[in-house]
């Protein structure tokens, strides 16, 4: 079961489940229930609207499944650093690689101001 602080942050508005699912768009409160309880994920839309509803950031609302988020794309940004690593194409690897690095991977990432993003 994974953590999350809807309960908390609803509890502290003192809104009921069926205030929140009202807010959220919802018919009943067991939508708010489900989420609650972490019997149910959220969609995208409707972790946004709890974000908008109690003005705290989804990795805040929801930050075991943001830390599992985190380590799964970890995981796979340094698999695809590796791929990247042994078939560089030039200015696009050390695009790639800036990125994946910005993921909490470890790569080479070149230095040379010549491929610099230039800001628009």
């Amino acid at each position: 079961m994974s953590l999350n602080h809807l309960r908390r942050y609803r509890k502290r508005g003192a809104l009921t489940q069926e205030e929140i699912a009202f807010l959220l768009g919802a018919a009943c409160g067991t939508k708010v229930s489900r989420h609650e309880r972490a019997s149910r994920p959220p969609s995208l839309h409707t972790a946004l609207t709890y974000q908008a509803i109690f003005g705290v950031p989804v990795h805040e609302l929801f930050p075991q499944d943001y830390r599992n988020a985190v380590a799964a794309v970890q995981a796979r940004a340094g698999a695809l650093s590796r791929s990247v690593a042994r078939r560089p194409d030039g200015r696009k690897a050390m695009f790639k690689q800036k990125l994946l690095a910005s993921a909490g991977v470890d790569a080479p990432v070149s230095s040379s101001p010549h491929y610099e993003r230039q800001s628009t």
